[in-house]
């Protein structure tokens, strides 16, 4: 009996790692639904909708696809207050996997968080009172910083995806990506900016071991660099991505104490709706699924009237969502 509690100990940690990882700026795993309807953070459609594309080919909601949004926070966890609703955090990394059951394969998308979209307004308690069109990043400022914010934010990205339900969530904050980066050793990378005047020893070109806060420098900064749009840091941030992911994954392997030091180090930077039974049959259920990498949603970004504004191409996010959402119909 021992010996199996130290098996499913070793599963329900490596899980918590991994999807620490993703939320952190990683890589690959779905989440499954066990909440019942009041619990689901949008408006999925039904089963019975179809839609049409250009070529008169009709399609229907793939049931058997599942979600979980992923949220790296801007703010460090000590600056965070859960019982005040006066909350200025933002997601400032946004992603949603995507896992399909059937055919046991789980896909990425990127979301720019400049993303402009319709959110909901929250008052006292949380209570929603009233609509507004901003940054998707600031639909976590509405809220306590804690569930209620993630909500908010999930339900936004499913106005984004036309109604697609975000089945589950998780955040973290960002002083977790220089602990858990500094767990695996470093992560190397080609630097992909020039980041003179920011950290002189992060030369474009080179390549580099990111330690300490050196990682996060990486992955969060944009402002003061050549290209300060959001859309160039997404990029290094697949590519940080990739790598942190490739070494977790040997760590993983490697040293069987690596998961539940890891686990404790992080478990106080995250917010999610998954408890930890729910986390083990994640585990169970996709430890063998193919992870077919990461999309963006393509558009264009302006200049605001005070922050940098992205709109997404309406007829390629319209062809994503019907791609990674829905089934032709037989």
């Amino acid at each position: 009996m021992k010996k199996t509690n130290k098996k499913a100990s070793k599963k329900k940690a490596l899980l918590l790692v991994l999807v620490c990882v993703l939320v952190m700026c990683s890589a690959l795993l779905g989440i499954s639904i066990w909440e019942n309807q009041q619990n689901f953070v949008g408006e999925q459609p039904t089963e019975d909708v179809t839609v049409e594309n250009t070529d008169g080919v009709e399609y229907k909601l793939n049931e058997n696809i599942e979600t979980v949004l992923v949220m790296g926070l801007d703010k460090f966890s000590e600056d965070v207050d859960s019982s005040s609703y006066d909350n200025d955090q933002q997601a400032d990394f946004l992603m949603l996997f995507v896992l399909d059951n059937q055919n046991k394969t789980c896909k990425a998308i990127h979301i720019n968080r400049d993303t402009m979209v319709k959110m909901n307004v929250l008052g006292v308690a949380g209570k929603e009172i009233g609509t507004t069109t901003q940054q998707i990043a600031l639909a976590h400022t509405y809220g306590n910083g804690q569930n209620v914010s993630c909500r908010n934010t999930a339900k936004a990205v499913s106005n984004l995806l036309d109604g697609i339900n975000v089945t589950h969530y998780v955040s973290v904050t960002m002083d977790a990506v220089p602990v858990f980066n500094d767990l695996v050793g470093g992560v190397t990378v080609e630097v992909l900016d020039d980041f003179t005047g920011i950290d002189d020893t992060l030369v474009k070109g080179e390549t580099v071991t990111l330690m300490g806060d050196k990682a996060l420098t990486y992955v969060r900064n944009r402002y003061g660099l050549e290209d300060s749009t959001n859309k160039n840091r997404m990029i290094r941030q697949k590519q940080y991505i990739e790598e942190l992911y490739r070494i977790t994954r040997e760590k993983a392997e490697n040293d069987e104490n690596f998961v539940l030091s890891a686990w404790k180090a992080l478990s106080q930077y995250t917010v999610s709706d998954c408890y930890e039974q729910d986390l083990l049959q994640i585990y169970e259920k996709v430890s063998g699924y193919e992870y077919l990498g990461t999309v963006s949603i393509e558009g264009k970004s302006i200049v605001g009237e005070s922050f940098m504004e992205f709109y997404p191409d309406e007829v390629k996010l319209e062809e994503l969502v019907l791609e990674m959402f829905y089934v032709p119909e037989e």
